[in-house]
Parts: structure tokens; sequence; C-alpha cells
């Protein structure tokens, strides 16, 4: 099948490109949000093309895999065609939890019943008012990197890209709290930035997936943070690699950690003394690390991933 998909989110394309098909990624000369090609430091298959938008033209596809509002307008302006009933089968992948006053959560797609949404998680579907569209639910999946970890470093770990611009959303102010009683490092894009705000945090920039996960494995546990996110990848990477986890309990994390990997509650108390009784005791952590790894596997595993999608692209195109 030849499938059309923008490069937005990595991690997430990184799992999705494992399938057997040929995949397609638009590719522009500055690599800008819109033509990114494909990614510089997640190992992705040579069944990946660039195409540019001229070539886009000349190429007919299976389907189509939007992720953005205005892909809907670029897909048509690039290649001339339409999508869904007017045209191209398509799909569109819904990674974000809905923004502004809650009666106005209304989706892009909610008028229309010829392109399925596809939600990463339960609660983004019960939350989105997805109106006429057709929906279906594809949780996360995860390549198994490996179990890693070491827990050797005595500080938590942290995994946000821009975490000025995403303050509130990621929680930075929750891990400046902790981080008065335990040591954090957080490791993402931008994370730079932080260091005159949050003094006494650790930062670390651009790093390639594999040192990304060599260096979160050597911390003693994993931080997510987040008030307001779709499961953050970094979460399930994280308990894949073998690392207990203290976890806000917003969105979807309640339903995707069980009680034997970690903690999560919205008790910031909790949560650090939690940390402090892990670094004082490691056999603990590495046991609740080793559930975390089981269960990940389990359940947001690479094959149950692209079998759901394969199914679904199936019956798309």
């Amino acid at each position: 099948m030849k499938i059309l998909a923008w490069h937005v989110h990595a991690a997430w394309m990184t799992s999705f490109v494992q399938g057997h098909h040929e995949y397609y990624v638009p590719v522009l000369p500055d690599r800008g949000a819109d033509g990114r090609g494909r990614a510089q430091t997640y190992p992705w298959p040579d069944s990946v093309r660039e195409l540019t938008p001229d070539q886009l033209r000349d190429e007919d596809f299976d389907v189509v895999v939007l992720q953005r509002q205005h892909e809907l307008e670029l897909f048509q302006r690039w290649t001339g065609h339409g999508l869904g009933d007017r045209g191209v089968p398509a799909v569109y992948v819904e990674h974000n939890t809905p923004r502004g006053d809650v009666n106005d959560w209304h989706h892009v797609l909610a008028p229309r019943t010829d392109i399925p949404i596809v939600h990463v998680t339960q609660f983004n579907q019960v939350m989105w008012d997805n109106g006429l569209a057709p929906t279906v639910v594809i949780d996360h999946g995860v390549p198994d990197y490996g179990y890693q970890y070491s827990g050797t470093i005595d500080s938590l770990v942290v995994s946000v890209n821009e975490p000025v611009r995403r303050s509130r959303v990621a929680g930075i102010d929750l891990v400046a709290k902790i981080a008065q009683r335990v040591p954090v490092s957080i490791y993402g894009l931008g994370t730079d930035e932080l260091a005159p705000r949050i003094p006494g945090i650790a930062q670390t920039g651009s790093l390639s997936q594999d040192e990304l996960h060599e260096r979160m494995a050597g911390h003693f546990a994993y931080l997510h943070p987040y008030r307001w996110t779709s499961l953050g990848l970094s979460l399930i990477e994280a308990m894949t690699l073998g690392l207990p986890v203290l976890v806000l309990a917003a969105t979807a994390a309640p339903e995707a950690v069980p009680s034997e990997a970690g903690v999560v509650t919205s008790d910031l108390d909790l949560l650090a003394s939690t940390a402090e009784r892990w670094l004082a005791d490691p056999a603990e952590a590495r046991e609740r690390g080793l559930a975390a790894r089981a269960h990940a596997l389990q359940h947001f595993g690479l094959p149950r991933f692209l079998d759901d999608w394969d199914r679904l692209l199936k019956e798309v195109a």
C-alpha cells in the first residue's frame, strides 16, 4: 500500500513506518514544519521516501494519513486531488487533547462522514466532539528497545520538548517543586532555556533516539508531569526501557500505568516521597521498573499497533 503522511511527530511516525508498506513524506528545501522529510535522529526504514510538492502530483496514493487541520487544504493544493469521498481515501490521526472551552471542543472533521478520526487514547475520543465523523482508537505502540535500566544516576528524568513554551501543559512548575526534594534532569529540545528560570535542574539538549534512551535508562525513575497531553510516548518508552514511573494523574495516564509499575497521583508530596523511597531502596525501584516494562510490552507493543493500523488502512483504502 502506498501511504502519504507528513512527518509531524517523529516518535509516533517511527512506529508507524515500521509496517509492510511504502511510505511517502513531503520534503521542502528548508525542512520546515510542512516538509521535514525523513527523520534525522530516528531509525526509519528504507521504505520511507521523500517527495517534493511537485513530485506529489505525479504519484497515486492508496491512502493519506492526515495529522493537522491545514493538511486537508495543503494536500489538495499540492496534488490537485480531493480527500475522502471527494478523492483519495484518508484518515485523520488526532494526536492532541482539545483546547479552549469544553463546549467548543468540536473537531474539524465533525461535519464529515467520509474521513475517520483516529484517536490515540480512549480519553481523547470521549473528550473531543467528533460529530458525524466515524472514530476509532488505536493506542500508541513503540518498538522494544530492550531492557536498558541501570538506575545508577540519583536523579529523576523528564523528557519534554520546548518546556518554556509548553510550561503549564508539561507541568514544568510541578517539576520545579519536586526538584526541591529530589534531583531532576530534563531532556529535550529547548531545555537550555530553562536554566535561568528553574535553577538546580539539569538540562540536556537534542539527542538521537538511541542516546536519549541510553541516558534515560541511567536515571533511577521517570517523572511524567504533564497536565494535558495525549499520553506522551516518552512515558511508554521509559516503561519499555525498564524505568519505574512517577506520573501525574491526568488525561489517559491512570489507565495506561498499572499500580505495580509506579505511582499515578495528583499529590505532589506522594510523588516526591516515593522518589525519595526509591532512592533509598533501589531494589524496589528495579522491581517496579520490570513491571512497567512487562506492561508496556503487552499493551503498547509494536506488533499490536501495526496490526490495528493494517486493519484500518485496508478498510479505508
